[in-house]
């Protein structure tokens, strides 16, 4: 017995291990884990690939590292360890996600690009797509405004459609949510794939034509238990460099005493004397602006043993936005447990909660509604503050001075608005999954959507968001309930089977889901006291204002996929998915999806030896048949409004009518695909080449067609037109350095996206959006106006040139005759509008380098837009020469006469709006301004400790700078990739994209953070 516990202690006591781990090259490896197989205990190398740790003779350790092959070594009787860990060029081997399922990197036969968790960590952002930006070739996102939790833009190979949405299907964890992904916790993310061509796409059928996202949750790792914990806190601050300049007191009213002298009447006394405003100015934007802190904090647990998986993320993100009384706040969980009943049986529960808070003043949109186009619309002489310093009301001067506006105070109405909005979401699966025989494995699974959400605005009387009203106001509330419940069921069969290098799997599939979406709206007003804006406090509760909606639809589907390869290295894949949608008519419920894809890995061929440094080489192609039914809901059918009333005699009485025309016909917009690529590895996949060539047609647009008014009906939705798309994609991924203690490596992408109007209805070559025009032949949704071509610089200019008749002088505009009349003519069958700019751009680009020594990291993010315009919307009342509002600065250099023409852009003052009103009110060209950019969006400096200790087993520290620089010749604003519509709530559509209403500005942040494994 003795000897058995001397034997049993001998083989269990811990000796101290030391060794080094380095490349085949022999050189030193930095960070490779070294774990003790079985057990939660191990270390990392250091700087010098060196290691120390206590182990059993009997222990085994596994060396692991990022782009390198895995080693096991038994401890034994050995004291040092020194081992070389190879490249694994064969990073092919990486599982990705893919539609209902995942495949081996190599055998992908789809455009394809998946990025990990780690790539993007250090960006201390709150929405996973500013994440992206980038990154990724073939999708371009724009973050159009920097209002907290909103903005991102993502288009999937430009796609886009007349009516339909373009927003790309997001499927988190295999459940394709109904809203975006705007306010999932990016802590919670391990991977996306981004599926860009038919192939990648068809399996989720109807709602694939604009691309897919998959989304994969956090899971425990095999063998190991983790625990992390990651928190940063910074500050935000909107740059001086890139603001949209506008005239400071003492320029504004020197620019109204020269208005006066010009037209030959008197001066106003209060613009006489324009030095009497030195040092008086009043900046109303910066006024409403401040630097803003913010925080993220995120506690993770991760573990995997014996037979349960489990997950647990808890995260706070609280960010107070650069615009005075701001405020985002998420607090989110979510907990991935799956537990192996048996060898045949699996069971796993997934549930997110979360909530978020939001509450922005009314900052966007145009005059009506935006706070920040309101605020630099605003006489720099008015003040802000009264003589006691208290916020003033509102500011009118007297209408001999030309202010024909009563402008309140913008900060006040920041701070006293309220426009709230409360969300809890939560999002949960179960699964069960069960293998009666080998390689047969049945999955069934249900998921489920809800979210409540609460929005209140209240606008007191002492304040407003629009222009021209004067204090006080009449006070108003709206009150917004909506009750979200989705659910979806998934039965799936998948059978692998390998025999003689052949390989197949079969994939079949019946899925059911359904969404209901409850809301009301209440809106009243006209409060005795301010401090109670509750319903019954409320004299008047407008019915306009006040109304209940439900929305509903329902989506049944059939699938399938075979993928077979023989050696894994002749590829091909078949899918196919039908579905019936509630949102069809009735004639035409169904569509089927198919796709085709096959690959050749070249590299695995004999002939390949030949080129020894070609580590890797794939062909593929793809065609396929995808769908979108983003249409709404009910389009189909004949509406009816049921508010309509009707007089007879002295009496009112209830009535209904029909408001649209049913369509049984009305059907999917259907997109055509086919994408050629190859993907190339050299150099052991030191460089790593991706060049995607994809063409597609977009069929069976959606659109209100118009039909004539004797119908009783205006237009009747129907499906129309064409459009073609086609664009290049090249991605190079490159480890430029890996010796030793450094490493630098830069990947990089660039897209080049283009369309063409293929046909619209019959009839019908062009449709007009705000400022746009979307034209057979043509791109979508163009830019459209008059050509400008300077002022009338004298009477000589004006009598050789064509004219606007009645309304051209000398110093006007001076519009280009397109049609060479001889007459200026906006409309009609003489019109002289043309297409003037393209919000599209001709080529995106991103680019990420990394640079490591030692325990220092540093990383730049870039990404790029070459070619793409803007439509300066907001020039329309800041380069008002009538003078009623605030003026850009350049105004200054106006034409005032033959001697002093100024710079040629902006005319003159002389002739009332009956002259100015040409070049305010006529969509020229002196709107469109180059909208290119280059930005970094990122800098991380960091320093790892992997020294392990008894608080932490590893940690970082770091310092970030996000929206670090915007190299750009765009002049009408700081941001642009923004893009509005009127009233603030959207990006200006499809139809009207790529319009600058002035939105909230994209701060740039500065971080500092830490990141603890335990």
């Amino acid at each position: 017995m003795a000897l058995i516990l001397l034997f049993t202690s001998a083989s269990f006591a811990q000796q101290l291990v030391k060794g080094k781990v380095s490349t085949n090259d022999g050189e030193a490896l930095v960070g490779v884990n070294v774990a003790i197989k079985g057990t939660t205990r191990g270390t990392t190398t250091n700087a010098d690939g060196n290691f120390q740790l206590d182990a059993a003779s009997t222990a085994t350790l596994v060396f692991s590292y990022i782009g390198y092959i895995t080693k096991e070594v038994v401890v034994g009787n050995q004291q040092t360890i020194n081992v070389s860990l190879p490249v694994n060029d064969k990073t092919l081997n990486e599982i990705v996600v893919v539609g209902y399922g995942s495949q081996v990197k190599k055998e992908v036969t789809g455009a394809v690009q998946t990025i990990t968790a780690k790539e993007i960590k250090d960006l201390p952002v709150s929405q996973l797509a500013q994440k992206l930006q980038g990154q990724v070739a073939g999708v371009q996102i724009n973050q159009t405004t920097g209002r907290p939790g909103q903005g991102m833009n993502v288009r999937i190979r430009g796609q886009l459609s007349v009516s339909g949405g373009s927003d790309p299907l997001y499927v988190v964890d295999g459940f394709p949510i109904t809203g975006n992904i705007g306010a999932l916790n990016p802590d919670e993310i391990e991977d996306i794939s981004i599926l860009k061509d038919a192939a990648s796409t068809a399996l989720y059928g109807s709602r694939a034509a604009n691309g897919v996202v998959l989304i994969t949750t956090k899971r425990g790792k095999a063998g190991q238990t983790n625990v992390s914990f990651n928190a940063y806190t910074g500050t935000q601050v909107v740059p001086k460099k890139g603001r949209f300049e506008m005239m400071n007191a003492v320029e504004f009213a020197q620019f109204k005493k020269e208005y006066y002298e010009d037209a030959k009447q008197p001066v106003p006394i209060e613009f006489q004397n324009p030095s009497q405003y030195e040092g008086k100015n009043n900046d109303w934007y910066d006024a409403v602006l401040r630097r803003a802190p913010l925080q993220s904090y995120n506690l993770t647990l991760t573990s995997n043993k014996d037979k349960v998986s489990t997950s647990l993320v808890a995260g706070v993100f609280n960010q107070e936005g650069v615009v005075i009384n701001t405020k985002y706040q998420r607090y989110a969980l979510r907990l991935n447990s799956e537990y192996k009943v048996s060898d045949k049986v699996t069971i796993g529960l997934n549930i997110a909660p979360q909530y978020v808070f939001d509450n922005t003043p009314r900052s966007d949109g145009d005059r009506g509604t935006g706070i920040l186009f309101n605020a630099i619309h605003t006489w720099p002489v008015m003040p802000i503050y009264d003589e006691k310093g208290d916020l003033t009301l509102f500011n009118r001067f007297p209408s001999s001075t030309g202010n024909i506006f009563a402008y309140p105070n913008w900060v006040r109405a920041a701070n006293e608005l309220t426009n709230q909005t409360k969300q809890t979401n939560i999002l949960s699966n179960a699964y069960i999954s069960y293998s009666p025989i080998k390689g047969l494995t049945l999955k069934s699974t249900f998921n489920v959507e809800l979210l409540n959400q609460k929005f209140f605005f209240f606008n007191p009387s002492t304040a407003t968001s629009a222009i021209n009203t004067a204090v006080p106001v009449t006070a108003v509330s709206i009150r917004e309930a909506t009750d979200n419940f989705g659910w979806l069921n998934e039965n799936l069969a998948t059978y692998v089977k390998s025999f003689n290098n052949h390989n197949f799997e079969l994939l079949a599939g019946y899925t059911n889901q359904s969404f209901r979406s409850e809301s009301s709206r209440i809106q009243a007003d006209t409060y005795s006291d301010d401090r109670l804006p509750t319903i019954q406090g409320a004299i008047n509760v407008a019915r306009g204002g006040t109304s209940s909606n439900v929305q509903e639809w329902r989506l049944t589907s059939l699938l399938s996929r075979l993928a077979y390869n023989y050696k894994g290295k002749y590829l091909f894949t078949a899918s196919i998915r039908r579905d019936g949608s509630s949102r069809f008519g009735s004639n035409n419920r169904w569509g089927t999806f198919p796709s085709l894809s096959a690959g050749w890995v070249v590299s695995d061929e004999a002939f390949m030896k030949n080129f020894s440094k070609v580590s890797f080489a794939k062909l593929r192609a793809s065609v396929g048949v995808t769908g979108n039914n983003n249409i709404g809901n009910y389009t189909q059918y004949a509406l009816i409004n049921n508010t309509v009333n009707a007089v007879f005699g002295n009496n009112v009485a209830a009535g209904a009518a029909v408001t649209s025309l049913a369509n049984p016909n009305l059907g999917w917009e259907t997109t055509r695909q086919v994408d050629i690529g190859f993907d190339l590895g050299f150099l052991n996949d030191r460089f790593q080449f991706t060049y995607d060539y994809y063409t597609k047609n977009t069929t069976n647009l959606l659109f209100a067609v118009q039909i004539p008014q004797e119908s009783g009906f205006t237009n009747f939705n129907d499906n129309i037109g064409e459009i073609k798309f086609w664009g290049h994609e090249f991605s190079l991924n490159t480890r430029i350095l890996d010796r030793g203690k450094l490493k630098w490596s830069v990947n990089s992408n660039i897209s080049f996206n283009r369309n063409r109007v293929v046909a619209l209805a019959d009839g019908i070559d062009r449709v007009y959006g705000l400022h746009h025009i979307t034209k057979v032949g043509e791109p979508f949704g163009q830019f459209y106006g008059h050509l400008a071509n300077g002022v009338y610089m004298n009477e000589a200019d004006l009598k050789s040139n064509p004219v606007v008749p009645g309304r051209s002088f000398v110093g006007t505009i001076k519009l280009v005759d397109v049609n060479g009349d001889g007459v200026l003519t906006n409309g009609g069958d003489k019109d002289d509008r043309t297409i003037l700019g393209n919000p599209f751009p001709k080529f995106t680009y991103g680019i990420t380098t990394n640079l490591n020594y030692g325990n220092f990291d540093f990383s730049v993010v870039a990404s790029g837009s070459q070619g793409n315009q803007l439509w300066v919307r907001h020039l329309y009342s800041t380069a008002n020469l009538d003078g009623v509002f605030n003026l850009h600065r350049e105004v200054k250099y106006r034409f005032r006469s033959e001697a002093n023409p100024g710079k040629g852009f902006y005319g003159t003052t002389v002739g009332g709006g009956t002259a100015t009103g040409i070049e305010r009110d006529w969509q020229n060209s002196r709107f469109v301004a180059d909208a290119s950019f280059f930005t970094i969006k990122n800098i991380t400096l960091g320093y790892t400790i992997n020294k392990r200790n008894k608080l932490f087993r590893s940690a970082r520290v770091y310092a970030s700078i996000q929206q670090a620089l915007v190299f750009t010749k765009y002049w009408g604003g700081s941001n642009p990739e923004t893009s509005a519509q009127t009233n603030g709530q959207g990006d200006g559509g499809n139809l009207s994209p790529g319009v600058d209403l002035f939105n909230y500005p994209v701060p740039r942040t500065s971080t500092i953070g830490v990141n603890f494994n335990f």
